[in-house]
């Protein structure tokens, strides 16, 4: 029963704010973070496509992508990794290993993400 009132608050909310804006600063967010993770030495953003979502991948040279995305939740940074295997129509025809995956949200704020490039560019130095 309270993960039914949770899923009521959150489609309320959600519904208040209208899914135009979550788009609209979902899709800030994430160009910004694209950005600012552009401006690390030795970290390269991979996503493609006109129209980008809150998904931004990106890789670390000198390090794997488990190791940066471990690093990270040992920092209690929320990421993933988008594995080769998973994703065969794209990594490997464009010849990339497996990549770090942050999700942006619209609860997002511009300091998290801060955080995060900050977070990013310890990891590369260390």
């Amino acid at each position: 029963m309270k993960h039914d009132l949770g899923l009521g608050a959150a489609v309320d909310y959600a519904s208040a704010l209208g899914i135009g804006a979550i788009q609209d600063r979902v899709c800030a967010l994430a160009e910004r973070l694209r950005e600012d993770l552009e401006q690390v030495p030795g970290v390269k953003v991979h996503d493609l496509g006109k129209r980008k979502c809150g998904i931004v991948t990106f890789t670390v040279a000198g390090r794997s992508a488990a190791e940066v995305h471990r690093r990270l939740t040992d920092m209690d940074i929320n990421t993933s990794v988008s594995q080769r295997e998973y994703a065969q129509f794209d990594l490997p025809a464009r010849s990339l290993p497996d990549l770090v995956r942050a999700s942006v949200h619209y609860y997002n704020t511009e300091e998290e993400l801060q955080r995060l490039v900050d977070a990013v560019g310890e990891i590369r130095d260390k």
